[in-house]
């Protein structure tokens, strides 16, 4: 089961940087379809990891909006390199750190926020959602954030360390301590104290 959350959870597979680099080119050209197609690809990773931020389900809904509209206005600005939910994702996080700043705020994430989030993702199978129900309920904030980047939106840990401002050895060991807790959790019955 844990081979599920971290191989076949990722909404999007090897060839979709190509397809996501072609939307942001036509979005620079005004094309609004592409806009749209953009965001039917990348809106459920866009917000879980907003949300797995902001610990607020409006606030994320909100960025959600935010990013996308920063998107259309600066896709000509848009240097591909590859990697264009990394791109995506930096938008979302500077966003989220803004409305921290602007709103001084930090709470827990409400379960049903995440079970709203869960249900929504059309993209997961039924025990996907499962498992990442169980990863929601389990995990401490860190570690939620390193497992959403890392089995949903697709992120190398590399990546999760340069957008998280951690070192990489801290990444694999929260990544690490998070799928032997949920292991521990999905074999037991009880997450593990590690």
């Amino acid at each position: 089961m844990i081979i599920c959350l971290t191989s076949t959870m990722k909404i999007m597979d090897a060839g979709s940087d190509e397809i996501l680099d072609r939307y942001i080119a036509c979005i620079s050209n005004g094309d609004k379809q592409a806009l749209s197609e953009l965001y039917r690809n990348a809106s459920a990773a866009v917000y879980g990891y907003a949300l797995s931020i902001l610990k607020n389900s409006h606030d994320a809904e909100d960025v959600l909006h935010d990013c996308f509209v920063n998107i259309y206005s600066n896709a000509q600005n848009y240097k591909s390199l590859g990697k264009p939910m990394a791109w995506i994702l930096t938008i979302t996080r500077n966003l989220c750190l803004l409305k921290i700043r602007d709103r001084k705020k930090l709470s827990d994430i409400p379960e049903e926020d995440w079970q709203s989030y869960i249900s929504d993702c059309h993209e997961m199978s039924v025990n996907d959602k499962v498992i990442l129900e169980q990863c929601m309920t389990v995990l401490n904030d860190d570690e939620r954030q390193i497992v959403l980047l890392h089995a949903v939106a697709g992120f190398k840990h590399r990546e999760i360390a340069s957008h998280m401002d951690m070192a990489l050895a801290t990444v694999l060991s929260k990544y690490n301590r998070a799928i032997k807790k949920l292991r521990a959790h999905l074999e037991k019955g009880e997450p593990s104290n590690d």
